[in-house]
């Protein structure tokens, strides 16, 4: 498998074979757009040649930067609505999730829902996870279909199965959530509360569950950006035993993913809309030290690793490793 390569499992309810995609320019409304998945996806949406509504935190920039047809749009000041270095398909929407208006949601094709509250390593309390990736992405979620969009793709999260991966050597798209803390509880009840949601309005909808996401404009306190900051430092990097077992996907791919998702075909008038759960990884599991021991080489680091000088963390589950079939491959 070479690194444009990914694999999903999937589940479906009412939906069409899982590799019918169409290609036309769509109209994407995108939340979470200058985050760090957000970031790279509103990248590939416009090399791909659609129009990207991308709401943005009020101040904040770009993960990576952005560009398209040759028109460059870093996380700098030029990256903001109406500089010149923006692309003419790319409109900035300054705002929260529950400051956009049916006017800024209307005439869009699909809505994108990458936004979050509470991103390990950031912090998280219960209150304010339950406000904005339940409660304000539900809003968002309602009021884009009663403005008549027919497909809505979210980000969900591995953290949704918590206690239950520890059940399966290869975690299905159907097993069971029982999430650990606030970030991963609420986001399994976005996943219900957007099913239902769009069962009832028929809508298409498609959860992307993702699994180990890694690159560039991650969280610097993440694990690759750490161990990237380290190693080119020529610094000793002290770390948990590292025998959690991982899928490791580069953001790339991910952002490949959720495009791939985009263009699908579309219901076809007299089949109902579906629901589709797919867990996005690469199919190769490995343990975070064997990660680390790559990309230390990789760098060419001076200093060592440390495993076992950091304590795993409380209630760690030691696998997360998605189940994935070649028959689905999103390259097939």
């Amino acid at each position: 498998m070479n690194g444009d390569e990914y694999l999903v499992h999937h589940r479906t309810s009412g939906a069409r074979p899982f590799l019918e995609f169409f290609l036309k320019t769509m109209r994407l409304f995108v939340t979470g757009s200058t985050g760090f998945v957000g970031s790279h996806f509103v990248r590939a949406a416009l090399a791909a040649g659609h129009e990207v509504t991308a709401l943005r935190f009020p101040g904040s920039l770009p993960s990576v930067p952005i560009e398209c047809h040759g028109m460059p749009s870093a996380g700098h000041p030029s990256s903001v609505a109406g500089s010149k270095a923006v692309p003419s398909s790319l409109s900035w929407l300054e705002g929260t999730l529950d400051s956009v208006t049916d006017g800024d949601l209307s005439g869009h094709d699909a809505f994108i829902h990458l936004a979050a509250y509470g991103v390990s390593p950031q912090p998280c309390t219960w209150e304010k996870a339950f406000q904005i990736n339940v409660l304000d992405s539900m809003g968002i979620m309602e009021r884009s279909v009663a403005c008549g969009i027919q497909k809505i793709v979210v980000c969900g999260s591995c953290v949704e199965y918590g206690k239950s991966a520890e059940r399966y050597e290869n975690i299905p798209a159907e097993a069971p959530l029982e999430p650990i803390g606030p970030y991963a509880g609420s986001k399994a009840a976005q996943s219900v509360a957007a099913s239902a949601l769009c069962r009832e309005k028929g809508v298409e909808l498609a959860i992307l569950r993702l699994f180990t996401v890694y690159g560039e404009g991650q969280h610097p306190d993440n694990l690759w950006p750490s161990l990237k900051r380290a190693a080119l430092a020529g610094e000793d990097f002290p770390m948990s035993p590292g025998g959690q077992i991982r899928d490791f996907i580069p953001v790339e791919d991910v952002a490949q993913a959720f495009l791939r998702e985009v263009n699908r075909q579309p219901v076809p008038n007299n089949e109902q809309p579906g629901v589709r759960i797919a867990n996005i990884g690469t199919g190769h599991p490995q343990t975070l030290l064997t990660f680390a021991e790559h990309w230390w080489k990789e760098w060419e680091a001076k200093g060592k690793l440390l495993p076992g000088a950091l304590p795993y963390r409380d209630n760690e589950v030691m696998r997360y490793v998605p189940e994935v079939s070649p028959l689905v491959a999103f390259n097939a």
